[in-house]
Parts: structure tokens; C-alpha cells; sequence
């Protein structure tokens, strides 16, 4: 008897063949599968722009490192001026976290959102970054930011309760309010809890402008008044927080690839940019 033969199915064998290059295909290239442009609003918190390079496909997406740094900055702070549980001292026990957290953190994140050509974030962050900073700076008694209105003679906390320091201040915080209006206009290109965050942080600096202002005009007569507008400025931070933990939540299940997605209110689409109604894309 001669030897069985064995036959093959060649054309079985390149069917085969051809599903393993096509995984192997998709295996390669998974890092450079397009993202729609309400993904990457809600990614990068910014619409989607071309850039040159492929450096979102090489290093990953910074804004959650800024994110945590902006939450636990300002989440305690918030709780801080409501007073919540007997806190007090605007915030100076914090004075560790605005530096490391809310500066660093967000001035990393905003540099790296710098290098992958996203400015909008990019600014926002390194923004927010100074702030805090700024914040502890002027909270750190080796600045002696607020023991030099102290009167001649007199403890260095004293100046805390002069009208040069307080209405000085209050100049500080009015003009971040500004710049966050203008983050707010800006806002309207990317999605619905990023302008909650910034209309609501607009109120939040605007409640302790009137704070600082009416202690600066007169510290003890409106002490009572200026402790109000500080609580509503806590508050306003603290819904701030909490559009901010949302978008952070939303952003990390993304990252994560869960099969489900967290809506943010994307405007990306709503609010066309020039470029789109220029016919151009």
C-alpha cells in the first residue's frame, strides 16, 4: 500500500493567511485610528485642530494630569471658604496642595498640552497654575507678601486686616475674573460643563473681589458682609469642582476604553469654528 496523502485546502490556507495579516494590520496601527471630533473635544477639551507630527499618537493625553491637579487645588479650598466643618484661614492649611497640585501639576500639564498643539488647554492650565502658585506665595509668610502692610511694631498677620492689602488684593482676583471670562467666551467652542466651570468661576472671583473690596473700604464694619460673599464665592468654586470631577470621570472612562461613554455636552459642532464655514474642511 503506498503512503496516504494528505491534501491541503490552499485556498482555505490563504483565507487564513489573509484574516492574520489583517489583525496584524490592526494591531499595528491601532495607535493611529482617527478619533471623531467630539472624542477629542472631550479628550483634550479642545476642538479638534491638525497638526504637524505624530506626537498624539507617541506620548499620552496630559489633560487628566492637569485635571487632578486643578481638582485637588481648588476642591478644598472651596470647602475652606464655606467654612465647612469649622474651616477657616482662606485656605492657608492648603498651602502644600497650591503648590504641588495645583501649580505644578497644572503647569505640567499645560506645558505638555503646549508641545501637542493644543493651546486652548494649554493656557488654561498654565494659567491656573500661576494662580496657585500666586495663591500660596502670597499665603507664605517668607514672601512677606501681607506682613509688609502690617503697621510698625505690630505682628506680621496684622496686615491681613489693612485696607493696603485687601483692597491690593482684591485687584488680583478681579482680573482673574476677567481672564476667565474670556476663557468662558472661548468655552462655547468646546462643551457644556467646561463653560459651567468657567461662568461659575467668574462668580467665584467675582465674590471675592466684593469680599477683599468691602474689608479693604472698612474691616470690621462689613467683616459680617465680606464673610457672605466669601461663602458664595466657596460655593461657585465648589459647583466649579464639581463639573470639573465630572469632566475628569468622562475623560479617564475614555481613556480607559470602557464600552460606555460619559456625555459632557459636546459643542464642538454646535458652535461652528471659521474654518468651517469657510468651506475649508
Amino acid at each position: 500500500m503506498g503512503a496516504p496523502k494528505l491534501s491541503v485546502d490552499e485556498s482555505q490556507h490563504e483565507h487564513q493567511n489573509g484574516d492574520m495579516d489583517d489583525n496584524l494590520q490592526r494591531i499595528r496601527t491601532v495607535g493611529a485610528v482617527s478619533i471623531s471630533a467630539e472624542l477629542f473635544e472631550k479628550l483634550y477639551l479642545s476642538p479638534q485642530n491638525a497638526v504637524k507630527g505624530d506626537l498624539r499618537k507617541t506620548f499620552g493625553n496630559p489633560t487628566p494630569i492637569a485635571l487632578t491637579g486643578f481638582l485637588i487645588a481648588l476642591t478644598p479650598l472651596a470647602c475652606d471658604l464655606m467654612g465647612w466643618r469649622g474651616a477657616g484661614g482662606n485656605g492657608a492649611a492648603g498651602i502644600g496642595t497650591y503648590y504641588f497640585f495645583g501649580g505644578l501639576l497644572q503647569l505640567l500639564g499645560g506645558f505638555l498640552e503646549w508641545i501637542l498643539g493644543n493651546t486652548f488647554p494649554s493656557v488654561v492650565f498654565c494659567a491656573f497654575g500661576a494662580f496657585f502658585l500666586s495663591f500660596a506665595a502670597t499665603l507664605s509668610p517668607s514672601f512677606a507678601a501681607f506682613s509688609r502692610y502690617a503697621p510698625a511694631g505690630e505682628d506680621a498677620a496684622a496686615g491681613l486686616t489693612t485696607q493696603g492689602f485687601n483692597a491690593s488684593f482684591g485687584f488680583f482676583t478681579i482680573w482673574m475674573g476677567v481672564l476667565c471670562l474670556v476663557f468662558l467666551i472661548c468655552a462655547f467652542r468646546t462643551n457644556i460643563c467646561f463653560v459651567f466651570i468657567f461662568f461659575t468661576l467668574l462668580l467665584a472671583f467675582s465674590f471675592l473681589t466684593a469680599a477683599y473690596w468691602l474689608l479693604g473700604s472698612n474691616y470690621e464694619g462689613n467683616a459680617a458682609m465680606a464673610t457672605k460673599m466669601v461663602k458664595a464665592a466657596g460655593a461657585s468654586a465648589f459647583v466649579t469642582c464639581a463639573f470639573g470631577w465630572w469632566i475628569f470621570f468622562a475623560i479617564m472612562v475614555a481613556v480607559m476604553d470602557f464600552p460606555f461613554a460619559i456625555p459632557v455636552g459636546d459643542l464642538s459642532n454646535v458652535v461652528k469654528s471659521a474654518t468651517q464655514k469657510n468651506g475649508e474642511v
